[in-house]
């Protein structure tokens, strides 16, 4: 095997790698049924169907599922401030990591519009 080709093998696993860690994938078993059962204390303010009702609070259908995780995550670890941030912490702080990744397909599965 040239050394070329050895060194092209090597960085391609060590760009997935890389990608692995740096874009983590949204587990498989994300349900978005479990989801939906979790989300009535969301509708409270983002609305039943991820359109919220209360002006300033933002829209959750249809949005990116890793962004959804992400932004539970990061109130979940009070690393988010400012707005609504002390409620968000409150509400995420009693997810588990099931329910923010099944939370997050429910959303991203509903149509952007509301429709």
């Amino acid at each position: 095997m040239s050394l070329k080709l050895m060194s092209l093998k090597h960085y391609t696993v060590a760009g997935l790698f890389v990608l692995g860690t740096v874009f983590p994938v949204i587990s498989a078993a994300a349900d978005a049924e479990a989801g939906e059962a979790k989300s009535a204390v969301c509708a409270a303010c983002h609305g039943e169907n991820g359109i919220a009702q209360i002006q300033g609070y933002p829209n959750l259908a249809g949005q990116n599922e890793q962004y959804l995780v992400s932004a539970l995550k990061a109130y979940k670890n009070k690393q988010r401030s400012g707005g609504q941030a002390l409620t968000m912490q409150g509400q995420a702080t009693a997810l588990s990591a099931d329910d923010i990744a099944n939370l997050a397909a429910f959303y991203a599965s509903l149509p952007a519009g509301g429709e």
